[in-house]
C-alpha cells in the first residue's frame, strides 16, 4: 500500500496525516509540546523538541498505517508550519537561541516606530508582510538592539522548518511561502529585499536559499530513516505556509471563496493570481506559487482566547472539552447580540487589521441580568466579530466572499460555525473529514512535486461537506452590535 504523509507544524503541536490511493485519509498522529514564556510577552519553542515531535509524529503514522497494511510504503512527506518563526543559528548550525515564535511580542516598541513611517509602508507594500511584533524583520531588529552578541555570532536566522530540514539533509532551505511571511522577501521579483535587509542588519548569504514550495530532498541518514520507518531515499517535500496550504486543502481556490481558519490564533484568506497589498496595510499577501498569492489577515484573538475563558471561568469538568461543550451549550441558550453585552477579544494585542501590539480586551455594557451565558456567548460573538472586520477588508482587496470553508478547531463546533454563518451572511462550509487542511494541503503539494502519482488524488477527499445557510433575522441583530464593536475600539484604542 502506498501512502502520501502531510506533515504540519504548530503553534502547540505536530501533527501528521496519511492518505492513501482513493480512499482519503487512513490514518493520522500529533504530538504536543509546550509554548514557552521566560517572560512577559515572549513566546518560544525548543528547536529539537519540535524536531523531535516531526520525528515521533512521522513515525506514529507510519505504524499506524501499517496496522492496516504490514507493507506500507511512504511515496512522499510534505510539510506546512506557523510563520513567522525566528532562530538565531551559529555558523556550526547550532541554535543560539529557541524559536521567536509568531505571537512573541518583545519587539512591539520596535513594530510601533516602524509601522507609520515611509520605509515601513514601502517593505510592507513590497513583501506583503505587515509591521507588527510577529514580523521576523522587526524581531531581526530587537536581537540587534538588545541581544548584540547572539546577532553578531549569529551565521543564519532561519525558521522552525528550515531547522527540521537542516537537521535531515544539512541544508539551509526556505519555501517561498515561509520566505513571504518574514517581511524580507520581495513577493513581486520572489527575491529577498536588500532595504529590508538593510534594515535588519544582515545580508542574504545569513539568509536560507528560497525554494518553491514543490521543491524534493532525498538521502535520509539511515539512523533518522528507520526512527521514522521509512526508506532513507522518501523523497521529503519543502512544502508551505500552514495559511497558504489551508486554503489549498479546503479547496478555497477560486474566485469568491475563503477559507476561515479559528484554532489558537485565527485567519481569514482568498487566492489572488497577483499580489495584492492594501494602501493601509491591513492585510498581508504571501506566496502560495509564483501564480498564486493568499489575501488575508490573522488575528491574534482566536481559539486562544476561548481557552482563556474556559479557564478562569468556565465549568469543573473531567476534560477541558467537556467543559467547552458545556459553555457553548449555555452559550446557544441566549439570543443573537447577548442582551447587549460585547466583547472585544484582544487579549494578546491584535494582528489584523489593527495591527495594534497593545490593545486589550474589554466587556462593555455588563448589567444585572447577564449570567455566565451571556458572557461566553459575548465572547464567541467578539472572536468572530474580529474576523468578520477583517473580512470586510479583505472584500475590498480581492472582491465579493461567495462562500467560506471553515477549518480549525472551532469547525468542529456546529453553534460557532452558524455563528459565522450568520455574521458574515454567507453560506459556510465544513470538510466531514477531521484531518486538517494545511497538513491535507501539504499531501496535495507532494502529489504536484512527483507529478502525480497514479490512483491518488487528496482534492477528491475534500468534497464531503456539511452546509451552514446564514439566518438573516439573526444577520441584522449581529451587524447593529458589530457597528457598536467598530466604534467601541476606535473611542478606547488611545487609552490601551
Amino acid at each position: 500500500m502506498g501512502i502520501i504523509i502531510g506533515v504540519d507544524i504548530g503553534t502547540s503541536g505536530t501533527k501528521a496525516v496519511a492518505f492513501r490511493a482513493s480512499a482519503g485519509m487512513l490514518v493520522q498522529e500529533q504530538v504536543d509540546y509546550p509554548l514557552l514564556n521566560p517572560r512577559a510577552g515572549w513566546l518560544e519553542q525548543e528547536p529539537a523538541v519540535l524536531f523531535n515531535a516531526v520525528i515521533k509524529a512521522i513515525a506514529g503514522v507510519v505504524r499506524k498505517a501499517r496496522q492496516h497494511d504490514s507493507y506500507v510504503e511512504c511515496l512522499g512527506i510534505g510539510f506546512s508550519s506557523a510563520m513567522h518563526g525566528l532562530i538565531a543559528m551559529d555558523e556550526q548550525g547550532q541554535p543560539l537561541t529557541n524559536c521567536i515564535t509568531w505571537a512573541d511580542m518583545r519587539s512591539a516598541a520596535i513594530a510601533s516606530q516602524l509601522k507609520n513611517t515611509a520605509e515601513g509602508l514601502d517593505i510592507y507594500l513590497k513583501t506583503g508582510t505587515p509591521i507588527h511584533p510577529m514580523s521576523p524583520l522587526c524581531k531581526l531588529v530587537w536581537l540587534r538592539e538588545h541581544m548584540p552578541e547572539v546577532f553578531k555570532a549569529s551565521g543564519k536566522f532561519i525558521s522552525i522548518k528550515e531547522y527540521v530540514f537542516l537537521r535531515l539533509f544539512g541544508r539551509y532551505v526556505v519555501d517561498e511561502s515561509i520566505a513571504s511571511a518574514t517581511g524580507l522577501f520581495d513577493i513581486h521579483t520572489f527575491r529577498w529585499y536588500s532595504p529590508a535587509l538593510s534594515l535588519a542588519g544582515i545580508s542574504t548569504e545569513q539568509l536560507s536559499e528560497p525554494v518553491p514550495i514543490t521543491y524534493k530532498l532525498a538521502g535520509l541518514d539511515e539512523q533518522l530513516a528507520g526512527d521514522m520507518g521509512i526508506a532513507p531515499d522518501t523523497p521529503f517535500v519543502v512544502g508551505g505556509s500552514d495559511g497558504c496550504l489551508a486554503n489549498l486543502g479546503a479547496g478555497a481556490v477560486a474566485p469568491g471563496e475563503a477559507a476561515v481558519s479559528i484554532g489558537t490564533s485565527g485567519a481569514i484568506r482568498m487566492v489572488a493570481e497577483t499580489p495584492q497589498t492594501d494602501n493601509k496595510a491591513r492585510t498581508f499577501c504571501y506566496v502560495l506559487t509564483n501564480r498564486r498569492f493568499v489575501v488575508g489577515g490573522a488575528v491574534n484573538s482566536g481559539g486562544m482566547v476561548f481557552r482563556w475563558y474556559r479557564d478562569n471561568f468556565g465549568p469543573d469538568t473531567e476534560s477541558s472539552d467537556g467543559a467547552y461543550q458545556a459553555l457553548v451549550a449555555e452559550a446557544s441558550a441566549i439570543q443573537p447580540g447577548a442582551d447587549g453585552l460585547l466583547f472585544l477579544p484582544y487579549l494578546a494585542g491584535e494582528r489584523a487589521p489593527h495591527w495594534n501590539a497593545n490593545a486589550k480586551g474589554l466587556f462593555f455594557g455588563v448589567q444585572l441580568h447577564h449570567t455566565r451565558a451571556h458572557f461566553t456567548r459575548a465572547v464567541l460573538e467578539g472572536i468572530t466579530y474580529g474576523m468578520y472586520s477583517v473580512g470586510k477588508v479583505l472584500e475590498e482587496l480581492a472582491g465579493p466572499i461567495q462562500i467560506i470553508h471553515a477549518n480549525g478547531g472551532f469547525a468542529q463546533a456546529p453553534f460557532w460555525v452558524q455563528l459565522l454563518a450568520d455574521v458574515f451572511n454567507r453560506r459556510v462550509v465544513v470538510s466531514k473529514e477531521s484531518v486538517q487542511d494545511a497538513a491535507k494541503g501539504a499531501c496535495m503539494v507532494v502529489l504536484d512535486a512527483l507529478e502525480g502519482v497514479e490512483g491518488f488524488d487528496v482534492s477528491e477527499h475534500s468534497s464531503a461537506k456539511v452546509s451552514y445557510e446564514p439566518d438573516a433575522r439573526a444577520h441584522r441583530r449581529y451587524m447593529e452590535h458589530f457597528e457598536v464593536f467598530e466604534r467601541l475600539y476606535d473611542r478606547v484604542k488611545d487609552e490601551f
